[in-house]
């Protein structure tokens, strides 16, 4: 029995995934809660402390809300995804070296992600279909050449 389009939530999911920068906002968003998540360590595993106190707040924030208006506004993906660089770069100096290197790592490869996504791309095709794309435009043109006896 056949039947229609497939129903349910993976399907669709994925549709709603493919439509989007996913893993670039997923990243830049995971890097924004990593670096806040370091600012609530004990005080003797925290670097910073002191003026830079508000930034250091801020700009996990900035980075979180960066992440998540690339997954639900993908149209805007390639200005949040600057501002989404700079502010990981920036946690640097306000937040424990950007989440011990970690939430800068994450901010800035999710950025670069999310800029580098393009809308209307093909997918990929994978290394097994091309190889059976060959093999079968191979098998096509093999008998032609046995018949003529001459090679292209």
């Amino acid at each position: 029995m056949s039947r229609g389009p497939r129903e349910g939530f993976r399907p669709a999911f994925r549709q709603w995934r493919a439509g989007r920068p996913f893993w670039g906002g997923l990243l830049l968003a995971l890097g924004g809660v990593e670096v806040l998540l370091t600012l609530k360590a004990s005080l003797d595993v925290i670097l910073h402390v002191g003026m830079q106190g508000l930034a250091g707040y801020l700009l996990p924030v900035v980075m979180l809300l960066c992440g998540v208006l690339i997954l639900f506004n993908p149209t805007q993906r390639l200005f949040y995804s600057v501002i989404g660089v700079l502010v990981s770069l920036g946690t640097w100096m306000t937040s424990n070296l950007g989440g011990f290197f970690v939430g800068l790592l994450l901010g800035v490869t999710g950025s670069c992600l999310a800029f580098g996504w393009l809308p209307d791309q093909e997918p990929r095709v994978g290394r097994r279909q091309r190889r059976r794309k060959a093999k079968a435009a191979q098998a096509l043109t093999q008998p032609l050449e046995h018949r003529t006896g001459q090679t292209a």
